[in-house]
């Protein structure tokens, strides 16, 4: 476990969440996209601001801020990141100089000496965005009491005692939940078209971490609230990004019957495979329109630009971070890509506009319970169910990334099919 991003993926695109990268980690400063009149105006800007930082504060001319990414700007998820990175610049007006960004960087090691590193350089913020950084992010932190430490997707920094260890998610599950209803209104226009359609959906998975689970479950329902006899089924690739493994992947469920796809994977595989065999699909991060532009749909995705613009203020106004951040819709931090209109159903836009206008109001929740069923029962009614998630399942939905940033869903409901079982 996104915004629009003009990012066009070559085929083989690789590395993400929290997968190795291939490539050997490298160091740059922010690339120099920032026009100087923007840096500029930003910079008087918030000097004026905090110009007498006191206390803990940095002034902003003395910010260093670093970045460890799995991946690179060609691979959807880290592209995801450094957009929201570069719009946190722009608020502020740091410099390229400022930013000091690490990528590749695979989930052992070396990223514990990137952090090292990173705050040997002087920077008083470092962010890490993927899932199996985090233990090597919590022992620089432990070293580096002065420095922020900030992980995506991560759970343990609650509990790790650490004032400068953080975690940081989206509730990516509601733009999940709008693009299954992309989906349900396209399987509904194929079923209207061709009475011998059966509604199949495929979803090629990661991993079966709560993460991936809570985001095709959403998905899931997004579909079944507009399609409600849709159903699905899931594989994994065991790869946070592998183009050839999620083509296969996706391969093997068209070939199973399934007339739509989706994915909690990083590449292009998936919609290259859906794109040759003529079946919509409905990506993640980024808009896979340029990969599969006669059935791209659209792509679930997160603006991390909210996060890392308050993380970043945060250290300059000496306020503190909380051990746990989510945020979604209402505020800016989730949203699906693009509609492609050579390929959605008629009266698409309207529904969408609907959904995510009720989502804002909190007038629709993603998990209600009267949606969903466990081996035919609603949740209320299996009392073994509600004790084991009675933190999460109240007022008639589960309350997901409440409790913490991380997606907490991991309950396997009626009407999908994971290939775990």
């Amino acid at each position: 476990m996104k915004k629009a991003l003009s990012v066009v993926l070559a085929a083989t695109m690789a590395a993400s969440l929290a997968a190795c990268g291939g490539s050997k980690p490298a160091e740059t400063t922010a690339a120099a996209e920032t026009t100087a009149a923007a840096e500029t105006t930003a910079a008087e800007t918030k000097a004026a601001e905090t110009e007498a930082a006191s206390g803990d504060g940095v002034a902003v001319e003395d910010l260093k801020v670093g970045f460890i990414f799995i991946g690179d700007e060609n691979e959807g998820y880290t592209a995801a990141h450094y957009n929201g990175a570069k719009e946190m610049q722009k608020a502020l007006g740091l410099t390229d100089d400022q930013m000091i960004i690490k990528w590749t960087i695979p989930e052992d090691e070396t990223c514990y000496d990137a952090a090292v590193d990173l705050a040997d350089q002087g920077c008083q913020i470092i962010f890490a965005n993927s899932f199996g950084h985090e233990d090597y992010m919590k022992q620089a932190a432990e070293e580096f009491p002065d420095v922020e430490f900030c992980h995506a997707t991560g759970y343990q920094a609650a509990s790790s005692g650490l004032a400068n260890m953080h975690n940081f998610f989206t509730s990516v599950y509601e733009s999940r939940y709008v693009s299954g209803v992309v989906a349900g209104l396209k399987l509904n226009e194929m079923m209207a078209a061709d009475s011998s359609v059966v509604p199949k959906i495929g979803y090629v998975g990661a991993f079966p971490y709560a993460e991936v689970i809570s985001g095709y479950t959403s998905f899931f329902l997004g579909v079944r609230s507009v399609c409600p006899e849709a159903e699905m089924e899931v594989t994994y690739t065991n790869s946070w990004a592998s183009f050839d493994l999620e083509k296969e992947a996706a391969e093997a469920l068209i070939a199973d019957g399934c007339v739509l796809i989706s994915q909690h994977a990083d590449t292009t595989g998936a919609p290259t495979a859906c794109e040759a065999a003529g079946v919509p699909c409905v990506g993640y991060n980024i808009s896979m329109i340029a990969t599969a532009p006669n059935n791209a749909l659209t792509s679930a995705s997160i603006n991390w630009g909210p996060y890392y613009t308050f993380a970043v203020e945060s250290v300059v106004n000496g306020t503190e971070i909380p051990a746990d951040w989510c945020q979604g819709y209402s505020e800016g931090a989730d949203k699906i890509t693009e509609l492609n209109e050579a390929a959605v159903a008629e009266g698409t836009a309207e529904k969408v506009k609907e959904v995510e206008d009720a989502i804002k109001a909190g007038k629709l929740h993603v998990f209600d319970t009267a949606t969903w069923t466990v081996g035919g029962k609603k949740p209320e009614d299996d009392a073994e169910l509600m004790d084991k998630y009675k933190d999460y399942i109240f007022d008639g939905y589960f309350h997901e990334s409440e409790l913490a940033s991380a997606p907490s869903f991991d309950i396997k409901i009626d009407g999908i099919t994971d290939k775990t079982n």
